[in-house]
């Protein structure tokens, strides 16, 4: 069983979300024999922005993207360290998701639409949110949304979020929010 464990925040050791996916690899480590775990830090060493010559199947980012997209179909089960920043994720997790968003890879289009090829997959996202996102803020919540949508386009049905919502709110709710996470996290079933 492989899982690929990936951090996008840029806070470092500040970060809630690094914090709950490190708890989610550890919990899943601990209920899987036998687990390898592949790591990837894209605050600390960011895959390029996509390209037209990228595109074009020239440029020197292209053995980068092939790297990911690889690590990416290899894997059983991907860890995502997701913060929410202004309203959406963050651009090197959106550079990381143009690289493994290829047709012919994760999905293709035939006569009845499109079609995800990455079923059998399990995805958990630890998510980093200042705010808080219900009925009357989902209008302004792109992370969540979209990530569910990007990976349910290539065939992942399982997938799970943990989030700490509202941890710009103040100390004590910022306190709560991560230990509730982390309790959730302790949940996980194993792969």
């Amino acid at each position: 069983m492989k899982l690929l464990h990936i951090d996008t925040s840029i806070l470092g050791d500040h970060s809630v979300s690094r914090r709950i996916s490190a708890a989610v690899v550890a919990r899943l480590r601990a209920v899987t024999p036998g687990l390898e775990i592949r790591y990837r830090d894209e605050a600390a060493q960011p895959l390029p922005h996509l390209s037209g010559a990228a595109l074009a199947g020239q440029g020197e980012d292209l053995a980068a993207g092939a790297g990911a997209l690889e690590e990416f179909l290899a894997a059983d089960i991907v860890v995502i360290g997701a913060p929410m920043y202004n309203f959406t994720l963050p651009s090197q997790l959106k550079a990381w998701i143009d690289r493994i968003l290829v047709a012919g890879k994760t999905f293709r289009y035939g006569e009845g639409g499109a079609e995800g090829l990455c079923g059998g997959k399990r995805v958990i996202v630890a998510m980093a949110r200042g705010g808080f996102y219900g009925p009357e803020a989902q209008a302004a919540e792109h992370l969540e949304t979209y990530l569910r949508f990007v990976f349910g386009f290539i065939g992942i049905t399982d997938i799970t979020f943990v989030a700490a919502d509202g941890i710009q709110m103040g100390p004590d709710h910022r306190e709560n929010a991560i230990n509730g996470a982390l309790q959730a996290v302790e949940a996980l079933r194993a792969a």
